[in-house]
């Protein structure tokens, strides 16, 4: 999985090298593995990337997450990962970034990085005209009470992996069928019907630019 898509570099001369990956609609289990795969193998000189992709449907649980949260099978596939955080859905049309950092070699702590996230979403949208905020206890971003985009983490010897998903264009219903991040009767709600014209493709191009600038760090 980490061999596939093409490299391009996101960073600007003198800062810290930060790569984007392509990887198009991969299945999760694979590309949560390739993820793993890459952050055991990493080594001092491995550069840092960004995984762009979208998932065939499936619902998936961080490390502590309930299965109670999933109130409905709707025959999508349930997934207990090594993430942080509680119950949310993947599918088609939503963009999906993973980031694989060397957080020792940013000076960057975990909360700052979340930080870093949720405002690379909240620029994002900024930029098309939609106010977005945090919420205080619940990670991610949001729109008044509706979630536009989520986040978990894992961090092993200093480096993390998974990261962000941003309803883009997709069928949200698949999302009653959970409390989203362990939150009953959170809304969840996408940039489409928040009047933002930005294909999966072009959300996903345009997220990886807004997390390459809150990650800058010079060299």
């Amino acid at each position: 999985m980490n061999d596939g898509g093409q490299l391009q570099l996101l960073s600007q001369p003198g800062y810290v090298p930060l790569f984007l990956r392509q990887l198009g609609r991969c299945g999760f289990q694979a590309s949560w593995e390739a993820m793993a795969q890459f952050t055991a193998d990493r080594g001092a000189a491995t550069g840092d990337e960004l995984w762009s992709c979208e998932h065939p449907p499936v619902f998936t649980l961080g490390q502590a997450g309930k299965p109670a949260h999933l109130l409905a099978d709707l025959g999508i596939p349930l997934l207990r990962t090594d993430r942080g955080g509680q119950i949310t859905y993947h599918g088609p049309g939503q963009v999906v970034i993973y980031l694989l950092l060397d957080l020792a070699r940013r000076r960057l702590k975990v909360r700052e990085l979340v930080a870093m996230i949720e405002q690379a979403v909240i620029e994002l949208l900024a930029a098309h005209g939609v106010a977005a905020a945090r919420h205080a206890g619940a990670p991610g971003v949001y729109i008044g009470a509706a979630k536009v985009a989520a986040l978990g983490l894992r961090v092993r010897r200093n480096c993390c992996y998974h990261g962000v998903s941003l309803n883009v264009d997709m069928d949200l219903s698949p999302f009653a069928a959970i409390n989203p991040c362990g939150f009953p009767g959170m809304p969840v709600t996408q940039t489409r019907d928040l009047g933002i014209a930005l294909t999966p493709a072009l959300a996903a191009t345009a997220l990886a630019e807004h997390l390459a600038r809150q990650l800058e760090r010079k060299q």
